[in-house]
């Protein structure tokens, strides 16, 4: 499960445009609407303040 950290996230939006799937929105924190998101952890390596994680 790709998560947010909530206490590192600034809701900058920098892992909003390349997300492939559409699944991440940011309105004061990032977050991953687990319908849309397929795990690819894209997002991960987007993030500039490693506020998306992967937790098995």
């Amino acid at each position: 499960m790709t998560m947010v950290i909530l206490d590192n996230c600034v809701g900058c939006g920098g892992c909003v445009p390349f997300c492939p799937f559409d699944a991440i929105s940011t309105y004061g924190v990032a977050t991953i609407d687990g319908e849309k998101c397929t795990e690819c952890k894209t997002c991960i390596s987007y993030c500039p303040l490693n506020a998306i994680i992967y937790n098995k």
